[in-house]
C-alpha cells in the first residue's frame, strides 16, 4: 500500500510539473530566461512557506524529521544543481518549441537512473536498461534539426544538459528524502532562487511587469514547489531511478499543452519519437525486483508508522498513526519484491 501512495505522489508531480515548459514559454515573451528561472524557484519557497505559516496544525504537530547539518552536503549541490538546471532549460526553451522541450524533458530518467547506478549503487535490472536505452534514443531523434543532416538543436542541447543537471539533483534529494519535504522544498525555492537572482543580476536582466512577475512565481509555486514537495514523498517509496520514470508523464502533459494552447505543429519526427518513448516508459514502470537481501543495522530518523513491518521496533513508547522519532532497525535478512526505498538501499 505505502508503494501504491508513492506511485501515486510521483504521478502528482509529473503532470503537476508538466504545465512548466508550455506555460514558461509564455512568459519568456516577457521576461528573460535568468529572471524567470529565480522567479519560478522564489514562488516555489514563498509558496511553500505560505502555507506552512497558515498551517497551524502542522507547525504545531509535525510528524517530519528535520534536516540536520549531517545533510548540508546534499543540501547545498541540491540547490547550485537546481540553480544550473532551469537555467538551462528556459535557455532550451527560449530557442526550440516548448512541445519538443517538454518531450526532450524526460531524457531526466536516463540521466538519473544511470548517476543512481554509478555514484548511489541502486539496483537498475535488464528492463529498465532497456527503457533508459528507448528513452535516450528518443531524445537524441528529437535533438536532430533533421533527418538528412546529423546536426544538432543548440535549444535541444540545453534542455539535455539541464535534464543531466536534475538527474544529479535528483540523487542528492533521494538522499533527503526521508526528511520533512517542506522543509525541502523551501530551501529549495530561496536557495536556488536567490542564487539565479544574483546571477541574474550580474547579467543586468531583471526586467519584466508586475503582472507577468506574480504570474511566474505561481507558476512556480504549482510546477515547482507543490511537484517537487509530491516528488520528495514518492522518492521515499520508490528511490531516484524508478521515481523518475513516473516522472516521464510530465514532458507528455507539456506537449499535450503545447498543441492545445500554443498550438505547435506536429512532425512525424516528433510521433515517432513520442512511441519510442512511451514504450521505453511502460518497460521501466513494468520492471519487477525481488531477491534474498540483508537489511543492515541502522539509527535513523524519519516519518513511520508501527504497523509497518520495517518498523517493529519496542525502543519507543507505543504511538498511533504516522510520526517520528530516531530509532534502530536490527539487522534481518529476508525475500520478498521491494524498491530502492529508504530502507531497500543495500548494495548487489
Amino acid at each position: 500500500m505505502k508503494n501504491n501512495y508513492s506511485v501515486l505522489y510521483a504521478i502528482l508531480a509529473a503532470l503537476i510539473f508538466g504545465i512548466n515548459a508550455p506555460f514558461s514559454k509564455l512568459l519568456l515573451n516577457e521576461i528573460h530566461p535568468l529572471f524567470l528561472a529565480a522567479l519560478l524557484y522564489l514562488g516555489a519557497g514563498i509558496g511553500m512557506t505560505a502555507l506552512t505559516i497558515l498551517n497551524k496544525k502542522r507547525r504545531s504537530e509535525s510528524r517530519e524529521a528535520k534536516l540536520t547539518k549531517n545533510e548540508l552536503p546534499y543540501v547545498i549541490l541540491m540547490i547550485l544543481l537546481d540553480i544550473a538546471a532551469p537555467i538551462f532549460l528556459l535557455v532550451g526553451i527560449s530557442m526550440t518549441n516548448s512541445s519538443t522541450a517538454a518531450l526532450l524533458g524526460t531524457f531526466e530518467i536516463a540521466a538519473t537512473s544511470i548517476i543512481a547506478m554509478i555514484f548511489f549503487k541502486e539496483a537498475i535490472g535488464r528492463r529498465l536498461w532497456i527503457a533508459i536505452g528507448f528513452i535516450s534514443l528518443a531524445s537524441i531523434l528529437l535533438t536532430m534539426t533533421s533527418a538528412s543532416a546529423i546536426s544538432l538543436s543548440i535549444g535541444a542541447i540545453f534542455v539535455i544538459l539541464s535534464c543531466v543537471c536534475w538527474g544529479f539533483e535528483n540523487n542528492c534529494t533521494r538522499n533527503l528524502s526521508i526528511k520533512d519535504p517542506v522543509q525541502i522544498v523551501i530551501l529549495k525555492g530561496f536557495g536556488s532562487g536567490l542564487g539565479a537572482l544574483i546571477i541574474a543580476f550580474a547579467w543586468g536582466e531583471i526586467s519584466g511587469s508586475m503582472l507577468y512577475i506574480m504570474l511566474a512565481m505561481s507558476l512556480g509555486f504549482v510546477a515547482y514547489g507543490l511537484s517537487i514537495f509530491f516528488y520528495v514523498k514518492a522518492q521515499r517509496g520508490l528511490g531516484a531511478a524508478r521515481t523518475s520514470a513516473y516522472y516521464a508523464a510530465a514532458p507528455f502533459m507539456g506537449v499535450l499543452i503545447s498543441w492545445l494552447v500554443l498550438r505547435e505543429s506536429i512532425t512525424l519526427s516528433f510521433l515517432v519519437a513520442l512511441g519510442i518513448m512511451i514504450l521505453g516508459t511502460w518497460l521501466a514502470l513494468s520492471e519487477n525486483h525481488e531477491h534474498v537481501h540483508t537489511h543492515l543495522e541502522e539509527t535513523h530518523d524519519h516519518s513511520h508508522n508501527h504497523i509497518d513491518k520495517h518498523h517493529l521496533h519496542d525502543d519507543h513508547p507505543p504511538v498511533s498513526g504516522e510520526h517520528c522519532h530516531e530509532h534502530t532497525h536490527h539487522a534481518t535478512k529476508h525475500e520478498h519484491g521491494h524498491l530502492p526505498d529508504v530502507h531497500h538501499r543495500h548494495t548487489h
